[in-house]
């Protein structure tokens, strides 16, 4: 397959690049960086980056910002960077993709654990993570000629727990090449609107 990686150069990127590359040929994708560079945050960069990139298989996104702020400080304009970037970023993705996905094919997003667990300074993320699983639940019974989408939601990563440990007091990290093979299974397999949770 031709799949088309959104974020391949970050930690999850590099390990589904591990993951899939020994069997498809991947089209690595960042913001300033890969084949082919792209803002998520702008419908036109979006759109560029598929007229350069034609057709693919499926479309991977291990990409998406939002901030760690306490609610008292969630301002927002702190809240539409969080929606600007991870929420509608990933939509931009699946709005222009689909006319790029071959019959069949598949998008896989990305979410993670607070959705359903929250955490103190984190109620943008939360709020995010909610939307696009509520998003693939509701594109998989409308995308056309048999596309599947699917979301991976994983807790904090061990690879990422200097960074965000201390946000995620007392859960377990998994490793990137966990959240990984939740990928492999969306893109190889067959299941549609499902969210994949790596949380143990």
């Amino acid at each position: 397959m031709k799949i088309l990686l959104v974020g391949a150069s970050g930690t999850l990127g590099q390990a589904i690049i591990e993951e899939l590359g020994a069997r498809h040929d991947i089209v690595r994708c960042g913001r300033s960086s890969g084949d082919v560079t792209v803002d998520m945050r702008d419908a036109a960069s979006v759109a560029a980056m598929y007229q350069k990139v034609g057709q693919v298989d499926a479309v991977v996104c291990a990409a998406g910002n939002v901030p760690f702020l306490p609610l008292a400080e969630l301002t927002e304009t702190k809240y539409i960077e969080g929606l600007q970037d991870k929420l509608l970023g990933q939509v931009r993705l699946v709005e222009s993709g689909t006319k790029h996905v071959r019959d069949g094919g598949s998008f896989t997003l990305i979410s993670g654990i607070l959705s359903d667990q929250p955490i103190v300074a984190g109620a943008c993320a939360s709020m995010v993570n909610g939307a696009i699983d509520a998003f693939v639940r509701a594109a998989a019974i409308e995308l056309p000629r048999g596309i599947r989408i699917n979301s991976v939601s994983p807790t904090v990563l061990t690879e990422s727990m200097e960074s965000y440990g201390p946000f995620f007091r007392g859960m377990e990290s998994v490793s990137a090449g966990r959240a990984a093979m939740a990928v492999s299974r969306s893109v190889e397999g067959r299941q549609t609107g499902q969210i994949y949770t790596i949380w143990q």
